[in-house]
């Protein structure tokens, strides 16, 4: 949206001959999230287990054969989040979490029928970020997740013990109102459609030889 209430008295400098903005209208309030601080943890996690639930098809032949496994979703989930402001280091917290993967494990049963399950694996978050107070609006932690398994073995029951390779990235977030310069809207193209047409290179050539 577009603020009457900002100062918008200059609104195209872009239409000043030589100006390099060429193409600045106005200012616009827009409301995004905003991302105060972010950082990556990646790890191997050896001899890791992982319960499954949810099997597929359900009451396989034991034993079980490991295949591969995957996270099911890039978004994790924090519990038992703790954040405590370094008295020794001004705008920075220590940020206490465990991270939550969703993931699935792909199998074969004695029979050969290929299966899979899934589970969770955590994962402890003891890091250091900056985290804004004392505002109206509280920021939020989330996490971004990624996890693959290229081997593992199978225990019993629906177990198994694998290697897992993690991807955790932690954000600082919070929704805000930013004022930033724009160019107007955008301009949508129209859609091309798609064509499978077999004469298009017949109609292409030229009437008469040259």
């Amino acid at each position: 949206m577009s603020f009457c209430n900002t100062n918008n008295t200059d609104r195209c400098p872009g239409n000043i001959s030589g100006n390099p903005m060429n193409g600045l209208c106005e200012k616009v309030c827009i409301q995004v999230k905003k991302v105060f601080d972010a950082c990556i943890t990646q790890s191997t996690l050896e001899s890791l287990n992982v319960t499954l639930t949810d099997l597929t098809p359900a009451s396989p032949a034991e034993p079980l054969t490991f295949v591969s496994g995957k996270s099911t979703s890039s978004k994790g989930t924090i519990s038992s989040l703790t954040v405590t402001p370094l008295s020794d280091r001004p705008g920075l917290s220590r940020v206490l979490a465990n991270v939550s993967i969703p993931v699935q494990i792909t199998y074969t049963d004695s029979n050969g029928v290929e299966g899979t399950g899934t589970g969770t694996i955590t994962l402890t978050e003891d890091i250091v970020m900056c985290v804004p107070t004392g505002s109206v609006f509280p920021v939020e932690l989330a996490a971004t997740v990624n996890m693959a398994s290229p081997n593992g073995t199978y225990v019993s029951g629906t177990t198994f013990t694998i290697t897992a390779c993690t991807t955790v990235v932690m954000k600082v977030l919070a929704d805000v109102d930013l004022l930033v310069p724009s160019y107007g809207y955008c301009k949508i193209p129209p859609c091309t459609e798609f064509s499978q047409e077999v004469c298009q290179g017949v109609f292409d050539l030229p009437l008469f030889p040259s």
